[in-house]
Parts: structure tokens; C-alpha cells; sequence
């Protein structure tokens, strides 16, 4: 099934809290991801024009096609919210229902929408009435193990008019753990008659692949497993130069977008990027300790030559 925005790869970078900011979105993009999306932002936060919330707004034009991911369950704020996006021209705007976080899914917003089907159909019928591109949804399977509600849910999405659904193959009350349920996913497929992204344990390309092939989703999207691997879109193993090459980019576009905080907040992405080689841990530890750039290349180079 075609999806409704042109992808030159099948593979979306998943929204993540804390990490898909602007510099994270255009290095994804640089390897091959088909899309990328911004964390999740607050409906209230964007009508309120909270600051911190619209600064997790800034983009570029490398991170297209991009789509913005916010979260709410009032259908007029969710309505103003979008509507006040589109200025940034975003290539699609996804509704979130099904965030964990106790804070978002305790309030009825993210995950909790899965328990209220019909709020949650006029939370996306508001938005896809009021705004002129495409609008997407992310789901779970269910509140909870005991309850899933992923075609009722699936279905009211369509009545709501949205362009495509992201499932991801686990309930909220599992969060992470266990194994995402690709049975499900593919149960979903073969029903909706509408393009899925299949999301959850994707942990290569190869795997994507595999998964896209069996499920017959039109498009798969990985989350954690892109972290510290922006490899994953294209499917190359990078050498320890490509390596140090991306550490440093990714410094720079850090300082570029945050100024030099970028270097403290470049620290969670440092975990992720060093790993699996020798003297990883070393040069973690090294990373973490450093706040200036010429110091931050100095030791890249003499750990990575060495």
C-alpha cells in the first residue's frame, strides 16, 4: 500500500523523548532514514507558547520529510496546536497515543487515549479536520495485557481520516520489556486497508527488512536501536574513522542548535556511541569529563588512530 508521503527508504526514525532533536533528525537523515520525527511536544505547551516547549520546534530543511509529534487529549487545544504548526510546513503531524510515561498516559494524554476509543476519535478527528497535511497516529496494542483494543482503536483512527498508523507491537503496561507482538501487527496489516509502520525490537537492517517482508507493512520505524547507530538506515558497519567522523559531527551540530550546553547534553548520545569496541569504555568515561570541542577532537583522534 503507498504511503501518503514520497519515502526514499521504508525505514522512520521513531520520536524518543530526549533524543530526536534537530541534530540527531539531520544525522538519521544524512544515513538513509525514509523519515524522522521530533519527541513528542505538548499540545498545551505549543498553544501556551511555552518556550522550552516551541524550542523542541526548531528544524531544518535537512530533516525532510519530517513529521511533528504531539500529544494532548483536548480536541480544541489539539486543534490550535496543530493548525499553529503548520507555519514550519511539516510534512505530517502524528497524534501520540501511546506514550508510557506516567505523567503523559495518567492524564488520559499518550497511551491513556487507548482506554477512552471515543475521545480518542475526536482528539484526531479535530486535527485532521483543521489542517491540510497528512495526519498519523502512534498506538500500542493496549492499556494493558488484559485489554487490547487495537482494531476497535485502528478503526475509529480510520473513521477519524488519518493517512497512516504507527503500531508499536507492545501494551502500555509492558513498556519495554518482554517481545514486541508482530503477529498482531501483521493480524492489523491484513485488516486495516490502510498503511502501517510496524515498530518495536527492530534491531539492524537486516531485521527491518525481515520484518517489513513478513508483516507487510508499508514502512517500519526504529526507535532505540538507531541510538549511537545511525548505520541502521543503510545497513553499513562502520569503520572506527566513519565512527570518530559521526562522534565529531554530531558534537558540532550539538553546539551549533544548543550552543556549548550541547556538549553536557551530547553526553546520553556518548553512552550509545560507545560500545562495542575496544576501549569504548574509556573513551566514554573521557567524553563525559570534557566541555570544550578542541579537547572533545583532540582525544577522538588519538583514541580512534590508536
Amino acid at each position: 500500500m503507498n504511503f501518503p508521503i514520497p519515502l526514499q527508504n521504508p525505514i522512520i526514525l521513531a520520536p524518543m523523548a530526549g533524543y530526536t532533536d534537530s541534530p540527531f533528525r539531520r544525522i538519521a537523515r544524512s544515513f538513509g532514514a525514509g523519515m524522522v520525527f521530533t519527541e513528542l511536544i505538548s499540545a498545551d505547551g505549543i498553544v501556551r507558547q511555552n518556550k522550552k516547549t516551541l524550542d523542541l520546534l526548531t528544524c531544518t530543511p535537512y530533516e525532510r520529510p519530517l513529521g511533528i509529534q504531539i500529544f494532548g487529549n483536548d480536541p480544541t487545544v489539539m486543534q490550535e496546536a496543530s493548525c499553529r504548526l503548520l507555519s514550519l510546513k511539516p510534512d505530517c503531524i502524528d497524534i501520540n497515543c501511546g506514550c508510557c510515561a506516567p505523567k503523559v498516559c495518567n492524564n488520559g494524554k499518550g497511551a491513556g487515549l487507548l482506554k477512552d476509543v471515543e475521545l480518542l476519535y475526536k482528539v484526531v478527528s479535530a486535527v485532521v479536520s483543521s489542517v491540510p497535511v497528512p495526519v498519523s497516529a502512534k498506538i500500542r496494542l493496549g492499556f494493558t495485557q488484559g485489554t487490547k483494543n487495537y482494531y476497535e482503536v485502528v478503526d475509529a483512527l480510520k473513521q477519524a481520516g488519518v493517512a497512516f498508523i504507527t503500531v508499536h507491537g507492545r501494551t502500555r503496561d509492558q513498556y519495554y520489556s518482554g517481545k514486541a507482538d508482530w503477529e498482531a501487527i501483521s493480524q492489523i496489516v491484513s485488516s486495516a486497508n490502510i498503511p502501517i509502520v510496524g515498530n518495536g525490537d527492530i534491531c539492524s537492517y537486516d531485521d527491518a527488512m525481515e520484518k517489513l517482508r513478513l508483516s507487510g507493512c508499508t514502512a517500519v520505524m526504529i526507535g532505540r536501536a538507531a541510538l549511537g547507530n545511525p548505520w541502521i538506515f543503510c545497513g553499513k558497519t562502520p569503520s572506527l574513522q566513519e565512527k570518530r567522523d559521526v562522534i565529531a559531527l554530531h558534537y558540532k551540530l550539538m553546539i551549533e542548535h544548543y550552543g556549548s550546553y550541547g556538549i553536557i547534553l551530547m553526553r546520553k548520545h556518548i553512552v550509545h556511541y560507545c560500545k562495542g569496541f575496544t576501549g569504548a569504555s574509556k573513551l566514554r568515561q573521557e567524553l563525559i569529563k570534557c566541555t570544550d570541542l578542541k579537547e572533545i577532537l583532540a582525544i577522538l583522534d588519538m583514541e580512534f588512530n590508536n
